[in-house]
């Protein structure tokens, strides 16, 4: 099988991808998914997020190493394994980051990726309720929704933070992230916008784009040091498949760096030590890991309007599943988290660096069965965390998940911002708009005052954003793995277009800046293959005769 351009992972990314480059129908494109299609019904409910959380075909369910600084805790880390990859079991939340992320980005080295530029992605991404405009898109494939139904607690929850001085906004995405107000969500007419109902699902008709599901990439084939293809294995047998143009892996932050590992890029001891002949001593392949690191406080509610009162009997349930399927309302059609505050927390801090959710359910645990009482969840994360962890592989036999280490909390100015969100949070249940719906405290309870108890608190019951980045970090420096182009450095014919790429973590969630990488990928992908194709043109040469 041969094929212009061979796309490793139908996530987030490589659905943007596989569309964006078989629109043009001179080029051949294979699509690579290692689970199945995306036919499960509650992926395209909003509220299935607590379906697919565990699920065990639909998730990767990975769990990192003990994480030191979280009593030695496994932070499992769910990763979606279907078609939309992890935008098809996620929160549906749409936000971006601030435009400083980007320009950060450039500073960094990463040319070309600085806010003005993204944006223009952003908005070609975006297909929005509230139409085009300065900072939204009208005709994009992402549809991307307002939540338009009120909800009591979310009007205490932003009124609250009036009386702390943050002001209310309508759009976390544009001219400033500050504020507190109702999210967007990427949803069309009630239903979940994966990047596959947005991207894959209107380019699979096309006659010069393949999808195989159920493909576990094994490694990267290359001949010297351009990549020609890959092997993948499918039904117990391994197929060959070769890439004319180019091999893209947008397996995601946990996967890409583990294909690159196993196909002999990567720190050169490491592969030593497995095995592994090493064709390219690239030692940031695996580095650099970054995530969001969560606290949940859990609150009982005053009055039974929370979702855990929508489901907590059978008859709730079947009105809540009638307001779904005849109106394309209620808890069903939102999912879990509905209201944000974006604010500064830090002295000196130039530009927002804590973020806090509204989610109008308590569990044990996110995707769990919510508490018998009436509870509500405001959980909150450090936008731009400097702990940074790795993603190593611990054996050559590719069906063996890398080793995640986080290593959240490592740095003075993580452990201080997060105590200084926990606070933040008290203050916030304590301000009279948010005070008079709460009954308790249930987690982590009064007890953690101190910035020592709220550490422990932290260190007990601290969970991943689900937002891992910067694995194959882009940049100029030698520790970076890919070019501004998202070339593989030192290797040709091979790029990463994911959430891996990311220099640093975007405040906010990461969805949305996937995307956004994989629609300026695409564009660069089909220029330098342009620019290819005229240096390969036969060159006519005039003759003149004296």
């Amino acid at each position: 099988m041969s094929y212009d351009y061979v796309i490793v992972g139908a996530g987030s990314a490589g659905c943007v991808l596989a569309n964006r480059l078989s629109e043009d129908a001179t080029s051949r494109v294979l699509l690579l998914e290692a689970g199945p299609a995306d036919t499960y019904p509650w992926i395209h409910i909003p509220i299935g997020y607590g379906k697919t959380m565990f699920h065990p075909v639909l998730n990767w369910g990975f769990q990192s190493e003990p994480e030191p600084q979280l009593n030695g805790r496994t932070m499992y880390t769910p990763r979606g394994r279907t078609l939309g990859g992890s935008s098809a079991i996620n929160g549906l939340i749409q936000i971006r980051g601030q435009a400083e992320d980007f320009d950060h980005w450039e500073e960094l080295g990463a040319e070309g990726w600085n806010a003005q530029e993204t944006l223009r992605y952003f908005i070609k991404s975006e297909r929005n309720t509230r139409g085009a405009g300065a900072y939204h898109g009208g005709g994009g494939p992402l549809h991307v929704s307002d939540i338009g139904q009120k909800h009591e607690l979310a009007e205490a929850f932003i009124a609250a933070a009036g009386e702390l001085g943050i002001p209310r906004t309508d759009d976390f995405n544009g001219a400033s992230q500050e504020g507190a107000g109702y999210l967007q969500l990427t949803t069309r007419n009630g239903f979940r916008c994966s990047a596959a109902v947005a991207y894959l699902r209107p380019a699979r008709h096309r006659p010069n784009l393949r999808v195989i599901t159920g493909a576990h990439v094994l490694r990267i084939v290359f001949e010297g040091r351009r990549a020609v293809g890959v092997e993948y294995r499918k039904d117990g047998q391994a197929v060959l498949v070769r890439a004319q143009r180019e091999v893209v892996l947008s397996a995601g932050a946990v996967q890409s760096p583990q294909l690159l590992q196993l196909s002999g890029i990567g720190p050169a001891a490491l592969l030593s030590a497995m095995g592994i002949p090493v064709l390219n001593d690239l030692p940031g392949v695996g580095e650099g890991l970054q995530d969001h690191l969560a606290l949940r406080f859990i609150f009982k509610c005053a009055k039974p309007i929370t979702t855990n009162d929508a489901l907590r009997s059978a008859l709730a349930k079947m009105q809540t599943g009638l307001r779904y399927a005849l109106f394309r309302t209620g808890p069903m059609a939102i999912g879990v988290m509905i209201a944000s505050l974006i604010t500064r927390v830090m002295p000196g801090a130039t530009s927002p660096d804590m973020q806090l959710f509204l989610s109008t359910v308590s569990a044990d645990d996110r995707g769990m069965k919510p508490h018998q009482f009436s509870g509500f969840t405001v959980a909150y994360y450090p936008l731009r965390p400097s702990s940074r962890g790795s993603i190593h592989i611990k054996s050559p036999d590719p069906m063996t998940p890398p080793a995640i280490a986080y290593n959240y909390l490592s740095t003075n100015y993580d452990r201080a911002i997060t105590v200084a969100g926990a606070r933040l949070v008290r203050r916030l249940a304590a301000a009279h708009p948010l005070a008079r719906y709460i009954v308790e405290e249930y987690r982590p309870g009064f007890a953690a005052e101190s910035d020592a108890d709220i550490l422990a608190a932290v260190r007990e019951a601290g969970t991943t954003g689900y937002h891992p980045v910067g694995t194959c970090r882009m940049g100029r420096d030698e520790g970076s793995v890919v070019d501004p182009r998202l070339r593989v450095r030192g290797v040709s014919n091979l790029r990463v277009v994911d959430a891996s790429v990311m220099p640093t973590l975007v405040s906010g969630n990461t969805n949305a800046g996937t995307i956004m990488i994989a629609e300026k990928a695409a564009d660069m992908i089909r220029e330098d293959a342009l620019g290819a194709a005229r240096l390969d043109a036969p060159r006519t040469v005039a003759m003149t005769t004296a």
